[in-house]
């Protein structure tokens, strides 16, 4: 079963506006979802880049959101819990939270994966992608994804 993501503020040809990015205020979208299966307790958003230079870069990890949230506002704050209690995991800039696009040149896509869980992540906030993915494994129940561009 596949979920629907979607980014409100991405143009028409998909590219980000510099706001979103380390060009401008480098605030996180506000992002909507849509067909959550039943059954689902806890939905994981992991925002990375497959296109960074030694392999893909881990912009954002939220993990242990309430199932029954619709979106994600935009400028979450970098907080190690929100106010939902979902946790923000670490990113490859070494920082919780949401770090925006910001190739060293060239256009990158930017995947924002979401998961539907069966199960809490029993792991802190601060976590890494990796951590996430192993302790995800043989609970995931539905996922989808958006891409969105960005170029320097």
């Amino acid at each position: 079963m596949n979920m629907k993501i979607s980014i409100p503020v991405l143009g028409e040809d998909g590219f980000f506006p510099a706001k979103y990015t380390c060009d401008g205020e480098n605030i996180s979208p506000p992002i909507e979802w849509e067909g959550i299966p039943e059954g689902a307790e806890f939905l994981v958003l992991i925002c990375d880049d497959p296109d960074a230079y030694g392999g893909t870069w881990v912009h954002w990890v939220v993990f242990n959101i309430p199932a029954d949230t619709k979106g994600l506002p935009e400028n979450v704050l970098p907080e190690r819990e929100l106010k939902s209690s979902a946790l923000q995991g670490m990113n490859d800039f070494k920082k919780i939270g949401y770090g925006g696009p910001c190739p060293p040149s060239g256009e990158h896509r930017y995947f924002f994966k979401l998961y539907a869980l069966d199960d809490r992540i029993n792991l802190p906030s601060g976590a890494y992608k990796n951590q996430i993915f192993i302790a995800m494994e043989d609970h995931v129940l539905a996922q989808g994804n958006i891409m969105g561009k960005y170029s320097r």
